[in-house]
C-alpha cells in the first residue's frame, strides 16, 4: 500500500531550497555565472558594453518588505564597497531599482520594498556599442545603469565604469579626428611600430586622395599660364576651405556623439551652417579683397579671389554638414570624418571652383 501523504524525500536541503529568497538568490547567481562563462566565447568587440560592465551587483525579489530586503541586502553584501542601488526582479525579470540610501533610511520597514522602487531608468544590453551608450548617458545623470539580456540583469555600469566608458569614447573620437586608428594601449606604452601601423593606413589613403589635387592643377594649366597671379592664392584658398570644413565637422561630430543632433535634424543643421557660412564668407571675401589689393593684384584677380572664398566657404559648409550625417545613416561612426579627410576633399573641389570662376571671369577656355 502506498501512503496518501506526499513524499518529502527527507532532505532538509530540499526544504531550504524551496524558500523563495534563497531559491531566487541561487538562480540569479547561477544565471549570472553561466552568462559570464558563455560570454567568454562570444565575439564582443572592444567597444561593446560587455567589456565594461561590472558583474558585482545585488538583486532582490520585488515581493519583499523593507525589513527583509535590508536583511538580504546585508547577507549578499560581499565587502565594504556598498553599491548605490540594488535591483528588483519580478518573476526573474528586472522590474526596477532602489537607492540603497533610501532602503536603509526608510522608517517604515513593513511597507513593500517596491514602494521605494524607481521604474523609469536607462538600461542597456551587453552587445550595445560604447558610442551609442555614451550618447544616451549624455542626456542624464545616471549613477548606475543595469545591463540586461532577456529581461535578466547580467551586469551594471557604476559611476566608475561610466567614467571609463566616456573617457574611451572621447579618446577614440579624438584619434579618429586626427586621421589615426585608435590605440589599444596608453601612448607611452605603444611602440613606434604600432604607431606606424595606426597612422600609415590613413596617411596612404589621404595620399592617394590628395593626388587628384595635382590632376586638377594640371588640367587648368593653361589658365594658370594666362594669369600667373592665380597661383599666388592657391594655398590661401584651399587652406581656408579645409579650415572651415574642419571647424564644422569637429562641432557636428561631437554634437552627434552627445545625441544633440540626429539624422532627422539634417535640414536644421544645413540651414544653420549655411547661414553661419554666409556671414563667414562675407568676412573672408572682404579679407581676400584687402589681401589682393595689398599685393598690387589687378581688379579682375581680386574679384576672382573674393568670389572663390565665398563659394568655397559655402561648399565646405555643405560637405562638412552632410558627410557625417550620411555616414551615420550608413551605420558608420561619423568620427572617421577626420580633419585631414575633409581638408583633402575640399582641396581638390575648391581648386575646381577657383579655376572655373577664373575661366568665366577672364574669358579663358
Amino acid at each position: 500500500m502506498y501512503s496518501a501523504e506526499p513524499r518529502t524525500w527527507g532532505s532538509p536541503l530540499r526544504h531550504a531550497l524551496s524558500c523563495s529568497p534563497l531559491r531566487d538568490f541561487i538562480i540569479q547567481r547561477e544565471f549570472t555565472m553561466s552568462y559570464a562563462i558563455h560570454n567568454q566565447n562570444l565575439a564582443f568587440n572592444d567597444s561593446a558594453i560587455a567589456q565594461y560592465m561590472n558583474t558585482d551587483f545585488i538583486v532582490l525579489d520585488i515581493s519583499l518588505c523593507v525589513a527583509l530586503a535590508r536583511e538580504q541586502f546585508f547577507e549578499k553584501l560581499k565587502d565594504d564597497d556598498i553599491p548605490s542601488h540594488i535591483f528588483l526582479e519580478d518573476n526573474g525579470r528586472l522590474a526596477g531599482m532602489v537607492a540603497v540610501r533610501k532602503l536603509l533610511q526608510t522608517a517604515d520597514t513593513v511597507q513593500p520594498v517596491k514602494t521605494l522602487m524607481i521604474s523609469q531608468f536607462l538600461q542597456v544590453k551587453p552587445e550595445d556599442e560604447r558610442a551609442d551608450v555614451a550618447g544616451l548617458l549624455a542626456h542624464g545623470e545616471a549613477d548606475v545603469v543595469p545591463v540586461v539580456t532577456h529581461g535578466k540583469v547580467v551586469g551594471c555600469l557604476t559611476e566608475r565604469e561610466i567614467a571609463h566608458l566616456l573617457e574611451d569614447d572621447v579618446t577614440e573620437d579624438a584619434q579618429l579626428q586626427g586621421a589615426t586608428l585608435p590605440l589599444e594601449k596608453p601612448y607611452l606604452e605603444t611602440s613606434p611600430f604600432s604607431l606606424w601601423k595606426k597612422r600609415s593606413v590613413w596617411l596612404l589613403l589621404l595620399f592617394v586622395a590628395e593626388a587628384y589635387t595635382s590632376s586638377v592643377i594640371q588640367h587648368f594649366e593653361e589658365a594658370l599660364e594666362s594669369a600667373i597671379a592665380l597661383a599666388f592664392f592657391i594655398p590661401l584658398l584651399i587652406g581656408t576651405g579645409g579650415n572651415s570644413g574642419t571647424q564644422i565637422t569637429s562641432t557636428l561630430v561631437r554634437a552627434m556623439a552627445l545625441g544633440e543632433v540626429r539624422l532627422r535634424d539634417v535640414g536644421r543643421v544645413l540651414r544653420k551652417e549655411m547661414t553661419t557660412s554666409l556671414m563667414i564668407a562675407a568676412t573672408l571675401g572682404l579679407a581676400g579683397c584687402v589681401r589682393a589689393w595689398m599685393m598690387g593684384i589687378g581688379l579682375e584677380i581680386t574679384l576672382i579671389v573674393s568670389l572663390t572664398l565665398v563659394c568655397i566657404t559655402l561648399w565646405s559648409a555643405i560637405v562638412s554638414s552632410v558627410i557625417p550625417m550620411v555616414l551615420k545613416r550608413c551605420g558608420i561612426d561619423p568620427a572617421v570624418v577626420s580633419a585631414p579627410f575633409i581638408a583633402t576633399l575640399i582641396d581638390g573641389t575648391g581648386l575646381i571652383i577657383y579655376f572655373k570662376i577664373a575661366q568665366y571671369t577672364l574669358g579663358l577656355e
